[in-house]
């Protein structure tokens, strides 16, 4: 049975009134809470039993799985290992994430890391949302992995968002890429009071024709830090792009840094990087209209990071 807790932490990272329709698996508490599957999606437990195999059958089109976590165990620091099997031609949506309710000054945490396997011509989008509620003291530590492995022809679109209430987030992306692959991610943090996080990505154009995008939009405000670091290496004739924006606010700090490395003469590599204040000019016009400060920052920070 779902409580009042766990309902709102299946709203905040799944959009999830209650319990979904179609393939789904729901961790709580680091043990399976609900699983579900479909005539084309199957899952099952893997192995080692430290998490799970989700298999999508050559050809499947317009279905999801959705697979959130969810604590609100004090001191329970969870790991899981998945693995997504995409079969050829099929065309899915993923919906994952983690969200923590702390109650105690005990901390809580989840690491997840997700292999993806993308076959020939298969399409692939993938909603992860991280979130942290509660009035405990403790820590809220999320840590996810991403490893994604594209043939050719293959396509995947990455939606990564923290927006609030994490203390602690270390978060790994890595992608690797067969000819003609496409790979569009985007990065949605925000940070407050004395939270970290940071992203290190790798991104390995090695098929010729593939294409890599990488969009980074981050927030930072309080006594918070954010670093952000992307690897774009280039192994064929190939195109790469990175785009990373900061808005500091308050004592808040930022390293960026975007590397490009070419080790094909028909690579073509590009790179955009801003890191600056909430422009005084956005705030006037806002403020004109009616707005208060505050809520004159919050619709800026909510346009940057939609």
């Amino acid at each position: 049975m779902l409580n009042a807790i766990d309902k709102e932490l299946l709203k905040e990272v799944a959009d999830l009134e209650g319990i979904p329709k179609g393939a789904y698996n729901i961790r709580k508490n680091g043990e399976l809470m609900g699983r579900e599957v479909s005539a084309n999606i199957n899952i099952e437990t893997n192995e080692k039993g430290d998490g799970i195999v989700i298999t999508i059958k050559p050809g499947t089109v317009d279905e999801s799985v959705h697979i959130p976590v969810i604590l609100s165990k004090a001191g329970l620091h969870d790991v899981v290992y998945n693995t997504f099997v995409v079969g050829e031609g099929a065309d899915v949506t993923i919906i994952a994430g983690c969200g923590i309710h702390c109650g105690s000054s005990e901390s809580e945490g989840h690491s997840g890391i997700h292999e993806f396997r993308i076959g020939k011509n298969a399409r692939m989008r993938y909603v992860e949302k991280h979130v942290a509620t509660g009035k405990g003291t403790g820590k809220r530590i999320l840590n996810p992995t991403t490893k994604v492995y594209l043939e050719s022809g293959a396509y995947a679109e990455m939606e990564l968002s923290q927006l609030g209430g994490v203390d602690e987030a270390n978060r790994i992306n890595e992608a690797e890429m067969g000819p003609g692959s496409s790979i569009f991610i985007t990065e949605r943090v925000m940070t407050e009071k004395d939270q970290s996080a940071r992203s290190e990505n790798r991104l390995i154009l090695a098929g010729d024709d593939s294409k890599a995008n990488m969009v980074s939009r981050s927030v930072i405000k309080g006594n918070s830090r954010q670093d952000f670091y992307v690897n774009l290496e280039a192994r064929a004739r190939c195109f790469g792009h990175i785009e990373c924006d900061a808005i500091i606010m308050d004592n808040g700090v930022n390293e960026t840094v975007p590397a490009l490395k070419a080790l094909h003469s028909d690579a073509e590599l590009t790179h955009e990087a801003s890191i600056g204040k909430i422009a005084n000019d956005q705030l006037m016009k806002l403020m004109s209209l009616g707005l208060s400060y505050d809520d004159a920052v919050n619709r800026i920070i909510q346009g940057f990071l939609k």
